[in-house]
C-alpha cells in the first residue's frame, strides 16, 4: 500500500510543544484571512454611503447581504469539515464530491428565492420592506447568485490547507479577494451610475470567485500531497460525512438565519429605515474584532490532540486573545473613535452616526464571546460531536427571537438597540450551554484536561 513521502512543510505543530509562541504563527495567517475579509464591509458601506439615495442602498445592501449570507450558511463549516477530515486520498475526494452536491443545491435553492413572486411576497408582504429598498435589494441578490458556491468550493480546499500547516497560503488567497474587491468596487464608482447595493453586490461577487481561483491554485500541492496518500484505514462514505457534517451544517443555518430574523424584526420597529442603515455598518465593526475569534475555530480543531494534549496552551491563547478584542473594541465604542469611525470612516451622516454609537456599545463583548464559542467548537468537533453544537446555536436563536420580540413589540425600543440586547443575550445563552457537552468530552478524553471558564 502507498503511503506518503515525508514532508516537513505539511506537520502540524506538536501538540507536546504548543504554547503560546508556536500557536501565533499558526494562527496568525487564518487571523488576517478573517481580518481582510471584515474590511469588505466597512469599505463597501463607505462606497455605498457615497453613492447616490445611501440610506435606502444601505439597507438594501444590507438585506440582501443577510440573504446571501443565510443561502451560504449550509456550507460555511466545510472549512472546519476539511481540516477535521482530509487525511488521506479517499477522504479527499469523497469530501470533494460531497461538497459539490452541496454547492449545487444551495446555489438551486437562491436561484428559486430570487424568483420574482417568491421575493416580492417575502421582502414585501412577509418582512415590510418599502417597495424602493425591495427592489434595490432584489437586484443585489440576483448578483449574489454566485457567493454560496464560491464559498463552499474555496473553503474546502482553505482546509486542506490548514491540515497541511500552510495557513499562509489562506491569506494569500484572501489578498487576491480583497484587491478584487476593491478595485471592482472603484471601478463601479467611478465609471457607472449603478445603485450602490448594486455596487456592493458586485464586488462581493467577483471577489468571492477570484479567491476561489486563487485557493485551488494554491492548495494543487496539498491535493497532491493527499492524493498520493492511500493508506486510509476507516474509509469515509457520504452517510458517514452527511452524519457529520449536517449538524455542523444546520448550526450555520439556524446562526445565520438570525439575519433575516433580525431584518424581519427591524422592518417593524421604531425608526426602521435607520436601524436596517446602520446595522450592516455596525456589524462591519464588531465584525473586524469577531474575526480574530472566528480565526481560532479551525486552529483548535488542528491542534487540540486525539487526547486534547493541546488544551491548555490553547486555552490559555483563547484568554489572551479574547481580552484584546473586548478591549480593543472598548477603546473604538466608548471613544471619539467611534464618531471617527462612523462618520468621517464609514460615510454616515451626523444623524446616522449618534444612532450607531449606542447599539455599537452593547456589541462591545461580543468579540470575546466568539473567541470562547469558536474554542467550545473546536472541542466538540475535534472530538466528532457535532450534535450539541447545533442545539447551542438553536437554543440562541430562540433566544434572540425571543428578545426581539419582547424589545421591538413590548418595550417598542428603537430596531437597531433591540438588535444588539437580543445578539449578546443570545449568544451568552450558547456559551452558557456548551460548557455541559465540553466539560464531558475533556473528562472522558484526558484526566489532566480541566475544562475553565477561558476568561
Amino acid at each position: 500500500m502507498k503511503k506518503a513521502s515525508s514532508n516537513p512543510k505539511s506537520k502540524l505543530p506538536l501538540t507536546r510543544s504548543l504554547n503560546i509562541r508556536t500557536i501565533f504563527p499558526f494562527w496568525l495567517p487564518l487571523a488576517a484571512t478573517w481580518l481582510m475579509m471584515s474590511v469588505e464591509g466597512p469599505f463597501l458601506a463607505a462606497i455605498i454611503a457615497r453613492l447616490q439615495e445611501p440610506k435606502f442602498n444601505l439597507a438594501a445592501y444590507g438585506v440582501a447581504y443577510s440573504f446571501a449570507v443565510l443561502f451560504e450558511a449550509p456550507v460555511i463549516m466545510i472549512m472546519s469539515a476539511s481540516t477535521a477530515l482530509v487525511k488521506d486520498k479517499d477522504s479527499l475526494l469523497k469530501l470533494k464530491k460531497f461538497i459539490y452536491i452541496l454547492n449545487t443545491i444551495v446555489t438551486l435553492s437562491l436561484a428559486l428565492f430570487i424568483f420574482p413572486p417568491i421575493f416580492s411576497y417575502i421582502t414585501l408582504h412577509l418582512i415590510g420592506l418599502p417597495s424602493e429598498v425591495a427592489k434595490l435589494t432584489h437586484y443585489a441578490c440576483l448578483i449574489f447568485l454566485p457567493w454560496p458556491a464560491s464559498i463552499g468550493y474555496r473553503r474546502f480546499y482553505q482546509g486542506i490547507l490548514i491540515r497541511n500547516n500552510l495557513t499562509r497560503r489562506v491569506a494569500y488567497a484572501t489578498v487576491m479577494r480583497l484587491l478584487a474587491m476593491a478595485i471592482t468596487a472603484l471601478i463601479c464608482y467611478k465609471f457607472s451610475q449603478l445603485p450602490g447595493a448594486m455596487v456592493g453586490a458586485i464586488s462581493l461577487s467577483v471577489a468571492v470567485v477570484s479567491e476561489a481561483v486563487a485557493i485551488k491554485i494554491m492548495s494543487m500541492s496539498s491535493v497532491a500531497h493527499f492524493l498520493s496518500n492511500d493508506s486510509s484505514k476507516k474509509p469515509l462514505t457520504l452517510l458517514s460525512i452527511t452524519k457529520f457534517y449536517s449538524p455542523l451544517s444546520l448550526t450555520s443555518i439556524l446562526g445565520l438565519a438570525v439575519y433575516p430574523i433580525i431584518t424581519f424584526f427591524l422592518g417593524q420597529s421604531r425608526m426602521a429605515i435607520e436601524s436596517l442603515a446602520v446595522l450592516p455598518v455596525i456589524n462591519s465593526l464588531v465584525f473586524i474584532f469577531r474575526s480574530m475569534g472566528l480565526s481560532f475555530q479551525e486552529v483548535a480543531i488542528a491542534l487540540l490532540g486525539e487526547k486534547n494534549e493541546g488544551y491548555r496552551p490553547l486555552r490559555n491563547f483563547a484568554v489572551l486573545l479574547g481580552v484584546i478584542v473586548v478591549s480593543l473594541l472598548f477603546i473604538v465604542n466608548f471613544t471619539p473613535l467611534a464618531f471617527i469611525w462612523f462618520h468621517r470612516i464609514s460615510g454616515l451622516s451626523l444623524e446616522l452616526t449618534k444612532f450607531a454609537i449606542f447599539p455599537a456599545q452593547i456589541l462591545t463583548i461580543i468579540p470575546g464571546l466568539t473567541v470562547l464559542i469558536s474554542f467550545q467548537r473546536a472541542i466538540l468537533v475535534n472530538h466528532k460531536k457535532t450534535t450539541p453544537i447545533t442545539i447551542a446555536t438553536g437554543l440562541e436563536i430562540s433566544i434572540i427571537f425571543l428578545s426581539l420580540f419582547l424589545t421591538i413589540k413590548g418595550f417598542n425600543l428603537v430596531g437597531a438597540v433591540a438588535a444588539a440586547i437580543a445578539l449578546v443575550v443570545g449568544r451568552l445563552s450558547a456559551n452558557g450551554y456548551l460548557f455541559w457537552p465540553g466539560s464531558k468530552i475533556l473528562k472522558s478524553k484526558s484526566n489532566q484536561a480541566k475544562l475553565r471558564l477561558p476568561f
